[in-house]
């Protein structure tokens, strides 16, 4: 009767990056993705389709990443963008801006960086558009 989109991330995991894995490069993918390796490049979700990237607590990620749902418990060198769902576990380091529409940080979790929520960079937006666009 009530319908609500789910905006906690699906409990599937399409891939997995295994602990001593290293990837140089940009990745990018669809579904779930569990990362217990290394990734140095940008990690960027499928667009339109919902996906979920769950970081552990061995994981680390230097670059961008751009995804639906994102769980983290290690450490991301770069700009995060959840477009729904951020979750920073205890063990969680992000170095980095981080823009979100629902976020929960645990006890411990550690952000260098900005908090930014999604609605509110879109209106950012649309008043310097309305600003320039008066000139």
């Amino acid at each position: 009767m009530f319908s609500k989109k789910h905006s906690k991330p699906q409990n599937r995991i399409d891939s997995l990056i295994g602990a001593g894995t290293a990837i140089d490069g940009n990745l990018s993918f669809s579904g779930g993705l569990r990362v217990d390796g290394e990734i140095n490049g940008n990690v960027i979700a499928a667009p339109g389709k919902p996906s979920t990237l769950v970081l552990s607590e061995q994981g680390r990620i230097n670059g961008e990443i751009n995804t639906t749902h994102l769980v983290v418990n290690g450490v991301v060198e770069g700009p995060v963008r959840a477009v729904e769902y951020l979750e920073l576990q205890s063990k969680a380091k992000v170095i980095g801006d981080i823009y979100y529409k629902t976020l929960e940080i645990q006890l411990g979790a550690i952000v260098e960086g900005r908090l930014i929520h999604l609605a509110d960079a879109v209106s950012d937006k649309v008043v310097a558009f309305k600003l320039n666009s008066a000139e």
